[in-house]
This record gives structure tokens, sequence and C-alpha cells, in this order.
């Protein structure tokens, strides 16, 4: 009720409220007060002085607060009197009181500058205050306060033991968020508490654990890299000690969060290769990967600990379950082992663990011709089956020549028993490269070739030991070959696999190819040399383009605005100037005009009002009853509606509602409350529309309202409103990940998209760079993958979204013989919404331009 006729007669009434017996009365008449004073502050002159008056004698708390909250919206100048009176008993008041006093502070010392050094040590009193809310304001506000590193250590403190203490996950993203903010700006201060910061790794979640390593990684230095190393091993060894959420997965992060710093500062690899090759016979794949890689990466740099490693490499081999990790090991112990004794332990580790040949088991296409002829001669083929099994002896094929046996491989027709117990005993890598592994396979020739020629160009093998290693080895391959060819495997070999075991065997027996053997021996060491080389530059470019990104965009418009500025243009130093001679309003809006121009603020404030204004959504026509527009603000997780309406009648519309509804993961929060609009008026409305997941959704709904003096109408009044589409665009941010981490997600998600490529930009670099920014993701195939002009493009975009969900595509696109881009974009997600979202954005944007 905002009439001041009918207000007028219940100001006494209001006023009197304030000595009421029951505070929850006293306290509604002070927000009554409050709103009479905003609307008609004639009606209440004398409302700052009631409302201090009545501040000081109040004991409630509440009370208090919602009449300091008066006085800090209406008259500042009496809030800061009755602040300044109560300075030293501001660390006893209650949290909803001290909640207040932190705006306050806040909002004077932007206005004043020359407060600041009143009121901060109030805020130092506050960071030790008993409420975590309490904290966490006080925190943020002395970061706006000063910029000294004491302050800051202060704040980052409070933030790490409000991380360390609560028990909300919600809450320590928050916190780690901030932290990370700080991080940006003062990252030496940051640097002196990563180990209190590292204190978040004992929380339960994953994604807590997983934030707080990221934040480490970046904060990491050559002062603390020793301590987060120690922090980051009692980790690991925690996670084999006792069970955990996720334990596999932390593990996989710990291990990669020891291989990153290891990169960055090469001189702790030696302390923590040993701790993390005992992962190599780890279950969970993925972490052992990550092992070898690291491993690989460190003998090659280190020359001094190749002895060790390859030892203890060829002592794990036999238990490395794994494929890809065999096949990473076995190229390690073939390439990196140089001694005498190395060559001769490293090749009866390797012939151990492949055990000996023939792989195939007896062939059963012969057996079946054989149990066909028997039953030819005695009458059933079962019982000539039946007395083959009871045989003991040799088996015979079908021309009378023995068949193929293995003892290390059971025969599919013995006992259950025995075949589980045999199965059993068959070493991991014979397993592996039985089952149909052939590349595998080709890993382990090539393994067995390069140990073979270095022992035979070692000169301390005898021609007859000489002879036997070369036999041996090329049994192997062979037998490798006979496998790939044979219907035991559940496939056949491959072309590439098979042409690599053939060049193997080759270097073994034809004296006069020099080039494979140094192809063997020598280049591809270098090979690998030369992809360390580029992954590290890679790396380069990719830190480049991690957190930081639209801080360095922002510095580089800055340099270029101030690029603009004349030569002899005048500059004016604030310190220097006198403050003689008057009022210095207009020295400092020139200054402010200064910033603003040399840091850009004047563009990107025009570009936010551009973005303001594309943010209106009408929702009625102009010659309905009611116009209205709605102005959309998307926040992290919810959607503020801020509705104008304007009555365009001549007559005063009443009970004027604002009906709406949701479609997709969208929740109105409250209904917006019931209206009266005069003639030509207008008010607005707020809605909130709390947001679960990211997807496209829509809001729809009508406005219904009566008609002042038109009684017994049989319907009210209706106006329907238009649609608003959320873009999910408002969700996106583009975000790095390792390869193999896209890999993993790519073949856990379950939801895919296909969208078919329908462009009229002929070139395949600008329709990637397209898709790129229609989408807000971020091409993780590096640059030099992408360069040339083949005529074809495979690259890989990842996006995050603010609610942790992960967005995959992958963009395979070629020129075709007419001109024209086709192809296919797959998007992958966990959730549907997402794919789907995604998918129709691509499909809307991709068109682009000529």
């Amino acid at each position: 009720m905002r009439e001041a006729e009918l207000l007028e007669p219940l100001i006494p009434a209001v006023r009197a409220n304030l000595e009421h017996r029951h505070s929850y009365v006293r306290r509604n008449a002070v927000l009554c007060i409050y709103s009479i004073y905003k609307h008609a502050d004639n009606l209440i002159p004398d409302a700052p002085d009631l409302i201090f008056d009545f501040l000081s004698a109040e004991a409630d708390p509440a009370c208090k607060r919602n009449a300091f909250i008066m006085l800090l919206n209406t008259a500042p100048e009496k809030a800061t009197e009755y602040l300044g009176g109560v300075l030293d008993e501001i660390e006893s008041f209650p949290d909803v009181l001290q909640f207040i006093v932190v705006e306050l502070i806040r909002k004077l010392v932007r206005q004043n500058p020359q407060l600041r050094g009143k009121y901060i040590r109030v805020i130092f009193g506050l960071l030790k205050a008993s409420s975590p809310a309490v904290r966490f304001e006080a925190a943020a506000t002395l970061l706006h306060l000063s910029a000294a590193p004491s302050a800051i250590r202060a704040a980052a403190s409070t933030y790490i033991e409000i991380l360390v203490s609560e028990s909300d996950n919600n809450v320590k993203l928050i916190v780690l968020d901030r932290i990370g903010t700080i991080k940006q700006r003062h990252p030496k201060v940051m640097q002196e508490l990563l180990l209190d910061v590292l204190r978040a790794l004992g929380s339960p979640s994953l994604a807590i654990r997983r934030k707080t390593l990221q934040l480490a990684l970046d904060l990491v230095s050559q002062k603390n890299i020793d301590e987060v190393v120690q922090v980051l091993k009692k980790e690991i060894a925690r996670t084999q000690a006792k069970e955990l959420e996720k334990q596999g997965e932390y593990r996989q992060m710990l291990i990669h969060a020891v291989h990153m710093c290891a990169v960055k500062f090469p001189d702790v690899a030696s302390k923590v290769v040993h701790l993390l090759m005992e992962f190599l016979a780890d279950d969970n794949a993925s972490s052992a990967y990550d092992v070898v890689l690291f491993v690989r990466e460190v003998i090659e740099t280190y020359a001094e600990l190749r002895a060790q490693i390859v030892a203890k490499l060829v002592e794990q081999l036999e238990y490395v379950s794994a494929a890809k990790v065999q096949r990473a090991v076995l190229w390690i112990i073939g390439e990196y082992s140089e001694s005498k004794d190395e060559l001769r332990t490293a090749y009866k580790a390797v012939q151990k663990a492949v055990g000996p040949p023939p792989f195939v088991r007896a062939d059963a296409d012969d057996d079946a011709n054989d149990a066909d002829a028997a039953g030819n001669t005695d009458g059933t083929a079962d019982d000539a089956t039946s007395t083959r099994k009871e045989h003991s002896g040799p088996k015979l094929n079908a021309d009378g020549t023995y068949a193929s046996q293995s003892a290390l491989v059971p025969d599919s027709q013995t006992d259950a028993g025995q075949s589980s117990a045999a199965q059993a005993a068959v070493p991991p890598l014979r397993a592996n490269v039985t089952g149909g592994d052939f590349f595998l396979g080709a890993v382990l020739g090539v393994v067995l070739a390069k140990l073979t020629l270095k022992l035979n160009e070692s000169g301390e093998l005898s021609a007859r030991d000489t002879n036997r290693v070369r036999a041996e080895s090329l049994l192997t391959m062979v037998g490798i070959l006979r496998l790939g060819r044979s219907s035991t495997p559940p496939h056949p070999i491959d072309r590439d696999s098979a042409a690599r075991l053939y060049q193997c065997i080759r270097a073994l027996t034809d004296a006069s190819a020099d080039t494979l053997r140094d192809i063997l021996l020598n280049q591809s060491r270098v090979s690998f040399q030369t992809m360390l080389r580029d992954m590290a530059e890679h790396n380069k470019r990719q830190s480049t383009l991690t957190g930081d990104e639209d801080d360095q965009k922002r510095e580089a418009e800055a340099l270029e605005a101030a690029a603009r500025v004349q030569a002899d243009e005048l500059i004016s130093v604030r310190q220097l100037r006198t403050r003689r001679g008057g009022d210095m309003s207009d020295n400092d809006d020139a200054d402010e005009a200064d910033l603003s121009r040399a840091t850009g603020a004047a563009e990107l404030l025009d570009a936010a009002l551009e973005s303001k204004l594309n943010r209106i959504v009408q929702l009625t026509g102009f010659s309905d009853p009611i116009f209205a527009e709605a102005y959309v603000t998307v926040h992290q997780y919810d959607i503020v509606l801020e509705v104008t309406m304007v009555n365009q009648t001549g007559d005063t519309l009443q009970n004027v509602c604002l009906e709406l509804a949701t479609l997709g993961d969208l929740k109105l929060v409250e209904r917006p409350q019931y209206l009266t609009i005069g003639p030509g008026a207008k008010q607005t409305l707020k809605a909130s529309i709390k947001v679960s997941s990211t997807e496209t959704g829509i809001i729809f709904g009508n406005i219904v309202y009566d008609i002042a003096g038109v009684a017994n109408e049989a319907d009210r009044n209706c106006v329907i409103l238009s649609d608003i589409h959320i873009d999910i665009m408002d969700y996106i941010q583009p975000a790095s990940c390792s390869d193999a981490k896209f890999r993993s997600m790519w073949s856990e998600f379950e939801w895919e998209n296909k969208v078919a490529v329908n462009t009229n930009i002929d070139d395949c670099d600008r329709f990637l760079e397209h898709i790129v920014d229609s989408t807000n993701m971020r091409c993780l195939t590096p640059t030099s993958a992408l360069a040339g002009s083949c005529g074809f493009i495979a690259a890989n975009l990842y996006a995050k979204s603010i609610f942790g969900e992960d967005a995959l595509a992958n963009v395979s696109i070629e020129k075709q013989p007419d001109g024209k881009i086709g192809g296919f974009i797959r998007i992958r997600s966990k959730t549907q919404g997402i794919a789907l979202s995604l998918g129709d954005k691509i499909t809307l944007n991709q068109r682009g331009t000529k």
C-alpha cells in the first residue's frame, strides 16, 4: 500500500508499535517505517532519527538488523555514526548483525577510500567470527579493502579454514572458486599457503579433490615442490591403505598430478619414479598407463636412472595385465637395455612372460575332420571324439602328422576345472597375445628383434648362444603369425601387425637389411625424442589457454587502447597534483575518464549495454491491452526475469498476475505477486527460476487481470505471452583436458548426437573456427596437427558446463569434389539434454557466411 492518503492515519499506530512488547511486532514495524519513508518521506520526516534512537535502545538482534538495514539504505551517515560508537563491540554482535556491518563497511569504503584504515581492523576481527558465513563475507570485503600481502594472506587463510572445516560440498566448491580468484591476482601469496590448500584432499568428494589438485598444480613452485610431492606421495599411499570413494580414479588423479609436477620441475622425477612404478600392475589401467608414460619420459631425460628403471620394469613385467601398459613397458625394455647383463635379463624376462611357442591349440578344423572320419568307420562321430579325448598320447592330424599343442594354452575340450586352472597359470602377456591383441604381438616381435640385435652386436655371446637366441626370437614371431592366421583368436591378424613382424624377421635373417636394423636400433629413439619435444611445445601452448585466457585478452585490449593515445598528449599524475585551490571533484572525474580510457572500460561498457539490449525479450504485442517485455539475467544457478508491464488501456487493471510455466530442467521458485496498474502506468516485477542442468529450456505463460468497475465477468481477461528460449551457451564454458581423458570420456558417455554438416562455408579451417566460436567450445587438437591443406580435418572439441557436465565433440569434415564441405559432427555427453541442445545449436549456426 503506497497511497499517502491511506497511510497517513496509520503513522501513529506504526510508531507506537516500535515499543511493542513482542520483538516480532517491533521488527515488522521497522520494516513498515522503512517502506513508508522510502515511498513517501514527507509522512515520517524524522524516520532516520527515530530508527537511530530505536537501534541504540533495542536488544533483539533481528530488530537491530532491520533498523540497521534501513539506516544503511536511507541515512548512511546515521548508520556510520552508530557504527562508530560500537566498533569495539562488533565482534560480540550476533551473526545477522555482523553481516550488515560488513556490508556497511564495504559501502562506506567504496564511497570514501580514506575510511579504509579506520574499518580494516574491524574486518580483521570478523575473520575470527563464529559464523562461517560472516567469515566468508569478511574475507571478501578484506580483499576489496586492501591489496597488502598481510591482508591477502589473512583472507586466503580464512577461505582455507572454511574449506577444511565445512562439510557442505557446495560451500567447498564456492570457496575453491574464490581461492582460484586470489591465485590469479596474488599467486605468490597463495604459493605460501599451498600446503594448507592441500588439506582439502581429505574431503570424501572426488570433485573437490580434483579441483584442489588443479589449483595445486597451478601454484606449485620451486620453493614448495618438495613438500607438495611429499603430500601427494602420502595420498597415494593412503589410497592403498584403505578404501576411498572412487579409489582408482582418485589414484589416477594423484599419479597425473605427480607426473605434471615432474614435467614442470624435472629435479623431482628421480624422487617419485620408483614409488609410481609400484602401480604398473594396478587394476586401474588408466592410472597404470599414466605411470608408464611418466616412466618413459623420465628414462629418456635422466640417463643415470636408466639401469634402475629397466631393472624394475623387468621385474614388474610378468605382473602387468593391461595390454597398452605392456606395450609401453616392452618398448622401454627393448630401447633402453644397454649392458650385457641388462640385455640377458631383459631377454629372459620377455621370453618367460610370453612363454614358449607354439601359441596355437590343436586345430579345431582338423579335429572335426578326424571325428567325421572316425564316425564313418565306427558308426558315430561322438565315439571317435571320446576315444581321442581318452587317449593321452600326442594328437595326429588327418594326414598323419603330429598336431601342434601347447601346455600353456588349455584345450577347449578339456574338463572345466582343469581349463580354469590352466587359464589362471597363463602369464598376462601371453593371454593378451593369444586373445587376439596382435598390436601387442607386433610390439613383442620388435622388442625381441632389438634385444637379439643388441646381444649380437655386444659380442659377449658365443656363436652357439647367438644362434639360439635368434632362433627362439624367430620362433616366437612365427608363432604369433601362425596364431593370427588360425581360427583360435576371435579375429585374424591385421596387415600392419603382420607387416611389422615380417620386417623384424627380415632384420634377423637378412644380412643386407641394414636399413631395417638402423631403424630398430637408432631411429626409433630419435623419433621418440622428437615426439617429446613436440609434446613440450604443445603443453607450453596449452598452458597459455587455461584459466587466464580472458585476463590475457583484456590486457591485450588495454594495450591496444593505450596505443591509441597520441605521443604528445598531456599526462596527468594524480599523486603529483597540489590539493590547494578548491574542490578536486573535476580532477577526480578526469582521472576516472583517463582510467576508463586506458583500460578500455568505455568499450567494455558499450559492449555490456549492447549485451543487455540483446537480452530484452518482447512478450506481448503493441496492440495488446498490456504490453510486456522481460529482461533476462542468467546467473550461475538461476535465471531472473525482470518483467515490465504497461497498461495501454484507459481502465485501471486489478489483480494483474503473471503466470509462468517452464519446459526442461527449469523450476519456478516463487509465484509473482498480484499488481494493480493504473491507466497508462507501468509496473515491474521479478521472477526467479532455478536451473538444475545444462539444457535448452523454454519459459512460457500468460498475464491475467480484472478491469476495475466491471463486475460479474464470466472469465478473467488473459494475454498470452511469447515463449522465452534459454540459450545453452549461457552455461557452456571452454575447457581443456588430456587426450587420454578425452578418449576415456568418449568411450564412457552413452548419449551421442550426430549432426550432418550442411554449410555454405567452403574452407575447412574457417568452418572449424566457426563451430568453435558458435558452440563456445575449445579445440583440443594442436595447431600443428591442423596445419596444411589436405582437404579434410578431424578435430576434438571440449567444453564444461557450470554444473560440471562434460561436453565432447568430434568434427570430421572433408572438401568434396564440388567444392562444398561434407562430413559429420558427433557430440557426446553423460546426459541427453546437453547432447541434444548442443546439436540443435550447431544445426542452427553451422551454415555461417560465405
